[in-house]
């Protein structure tokens, strides 16, 4: 198994299992948050998925974006199977992308963000794609229990 196949490896695992938490979501808890400042259940579901082909877009820019449309603002907030269905397409997109790169490539390609902070190899950035969602999948098994909703089994 080479490095691609590590990074997909991981990006699918770590999609897997948020999909899991996700799914999981009462109706009635998607539009929960435990305080005002907070994001929703659903509109981190969104977050990840939109921050997803942010980042797809961003790599293949190799840097941040000057404009981004998000297909997903368009799109009022339903169900997370509503939002997977707009993010399939997108997410397909991204895993045949990295499928197109090189060993050397990982190392080679820079991604430049300064303006966040940072220059990150190819390889490091794709990476964060897949930290960036398991954070968030963590937050929001935490909301789940905060709510008192039973939450799924990730580690299978």
């Amino acid at each position: 198994m080479n490095s691609i196949d590590l990074i997909l490896l991981n990006l699918n695992e770590v999609r897997r299992r948020s999909t899991k938490v996700w799914t999981s979501i009462p109706q009635e808890k998607l539009h929960w948050k435990p305080d005002k400042e907070a994001m929703t259940c659903i509109e981190m579901v969104r977050h990840v998925l939109e921050s997803e082909h942010y980042y797809h877009l961003a790599i293949k820019n190799q840097g941040s974006l000057t404009v981004f449309d998000s297909p997903f603002e368009k799109q009022p907030f339903s169900t997370v199977n509503e939002e997977l269905k707009v993010a399939e397409p997108l997410r397909n997109e991204f895993i045949e992308t990295i499928k197109s790169y090189s060993e050397e490539d990982l190392t080679n390609i820079k991604i430049d963000r300064s303006e966040s902070g940072y220059i990150r190899s190819l390889g490091d950035m794709l990476l964060r794609v897949a930290y960036h969602e398991s954070v968030h999948t963590g937050q929001l098994l935490d909301y789940l229990r905060m709510a008192e909703v039973p939450r799924v089994r990730v580690w299978d």
